[in-house]
């Protein structure tokens, strides 16, 4: 198997052992990454094994206890994943960087990195990832308020991570419906 094989793979065996993230989220984020391949003279190895490991410890962190410290455990898991294969060094610091950057805390230092964290952001502004997220959301509590609390907190982050045109044109409709949706549900 190749790099990319070898990341969703071991994306998928974690998702499996701990449950986050969801499935549908996974998954709109691998679709959104495929799109965004077609509009970008980019490495497609780079976009898709970054896009698979950016989340690859949010479970593992959830379970300790420690969900905001996903983003480092995910780059250390990536960089010994990185280490067992052959790839050049340039993939490898892109790879590394679409992981690391994913939430917009550390700069895109490559068009790949931009793309996997506009990616991700689907999860949480796109319709199929928003209903997903409440699914996961109502598993974790019982309060309504807090789940539109946390949904609403989601969206706000990942609309400020939104950085391409395309994805943005896209996602405002969502973005705005959810916003008066949250908005409603409070009254």
């Amino acid at each position: 198997m190749g790099i990319v094989e070898d990341a969703r793979e071991f994306a998928l065996s974690e998702i499996k052992e701990f449950g986050t993230p969801i499935v549908v989220h996974f998954e709109l984020s691998e679709r959104e990454a495929k799109k965004l391949l077609k509009e970008f003279e980019v490495d497609e190895e780079v976009v898709l094994a970054g896009v698979y490991l950016m989340d690859v410890k949010l479970g593992q962190a959830i379970k300790e206890g420690r969900p905001q410290d996903h983003v480092q455990m995910s780059v250390d898991a990536t960089e010994e994943f990185l280490d067992k294969s052959d790839l050049e060094e340039e993939k490898r610091k892109k790879i590394l960087n679409c992981v690391g950057a994913h939430h917009g805390t550390i700069p895109f230092e490559c068009k790949e990195a931009e793309i996997c964290a506009n990616a991700d952001c689907y999860r949480f502004i796109h319709p199929r990832g928003v209903f997903a997220y409440f699914t996961l959301l109502g598993k974790r509590s019982s309060d309504p308020d807090d789940c539109i609390s946390q949904a609403e907190k989601k969206l706000e982050e990942k609309w400020n991570i939104l950085s391409l045109n395309s994805c943005k044109q896209e996602l405002e409709p969502y973005y705005k419906s959810f916003k008066q949706f949250f908005e409603d549900a409070r009254k």
